[in-house]
């Protein structure tokens, strides 16, 4: 129920940054950084008796039905919750602060501080296993089938899309569009990783025991113990290693200092875990 609950939480939190990035600086700049949104944008330039929401809708419907077949149900289900409060949100924020132009003339503005806007709340919503629909799923179609990574398999599908915008609103545009979804690429990677970071901790104590028990007991998780020779000194060693999240991480660092102020800690950063007691990553 928790879990059900955080996730709940962080994609309705990704999903108001990321409609914050889109309605304040993507969208009044003509910024048709890929997405149904920017193929939206392309089809009624040409098409301008095409409304843009019967293409969304009508885009949408097809990948929904993608999501359902090749994805799941799970999936599916938060990617059309989370398509239908993403445009929610939108059109609140049309309600309540109404855009004429861009708050920023600057295209160049608008586009790094929407890309980062909007990737970090993509990547949000990513990390919880839903998507905005749109190509968000063909982007997880392709990570999910051929193991590329989220990012790159966004920039995949979004390449054609920014290149049709290149013709529509001028090859200046297009080059802009086209920086965006790169720089989309990396946002939402570093994202998913930083969601996805743990501690690979190694401590080497006088008191091993009690660490060890501490580390099993209050902190839950698994170790795994070693034993070697002091390099200098020739005594026997125990080695504890274990891998926690950063909250776990300084907890058992506070419990360290307290119960051996001479134990030696080293911590590295691990991007991805699998197995026993840890989320499987995207």
């Amino acid at each position: 129920m928790r879990a059900n609950i955080e996730r709940f939480l962080i994609i309705n939190l990704g999903i108001l940054i990321m409609a914050s990035g889109l309605y304040y600086f993507l969208i009044p700049a003509n910024l048709a950084t890929g997405g149904v949104t920017g193929l939206a944008m392309v089809v009624n330039k040409i098409f301008p008796f095409i409304s843009i929401g019967i293409i969304m809708i009508i885009s949408n419907f097809i990948l929904f039905a993608l999501a359902f077949l090749l994805i799941g149900k799970d999936f599916g289900g938060y990617t059309i919750y989370s398509s239908f409060l993403l445009s929610g949100v939108i059109y609140i924020f049309e309600i309540i602060t109404p855009l004429h132009e861009p708050i920023i003339k600057d295209i160049m503005l608008n586009l790094i501080y929407g890309i980062l806007i909007q990737g970090i709340g993509m990547g949000m919503v990513f990390y919880r296993n839903s998507s905005t629909g749109g190509t968000d799923i063909a982007a997880k179609i392709l990570n999910k089938f051929f193991h590329v990574d989220i990012g790159k398999a966004l920039f995949l599908a979004d390449f054609l899309i920014v290149f049709f915008a290149g013709l529509a609103f001028g090859i200046e545009m297009g080059l802009y569009a086209l920086l965006g979804i790169l720089a989309n690429t990396y946002i939402i990677d570093k994202v998913i990783a930083g969601f996805n970071t743990k501690m690979n901790i190694m401590i080497i104590s006088e008191k091993s025991e009690a660490i060890n028990q501490y580390i099993i007991h209050e902190i839950n998780r698994g170790t795994t113990l070693y034993v070697g020779d002091g390099g200098f000194s020739k005594n026997r060693k125990t080695i504890i290693n274990t891998v926690v999240d950063k909250k776990q991480y300084v907890k058992i660092r506070n419990y360290v200092k307290v119960t051996d102020p001479s134990a030696f800690i080293t911590v590295g950063f691990v991007h991805e875990v699998l197995g026993e007691g840890f989320n499987l990553s995207l």
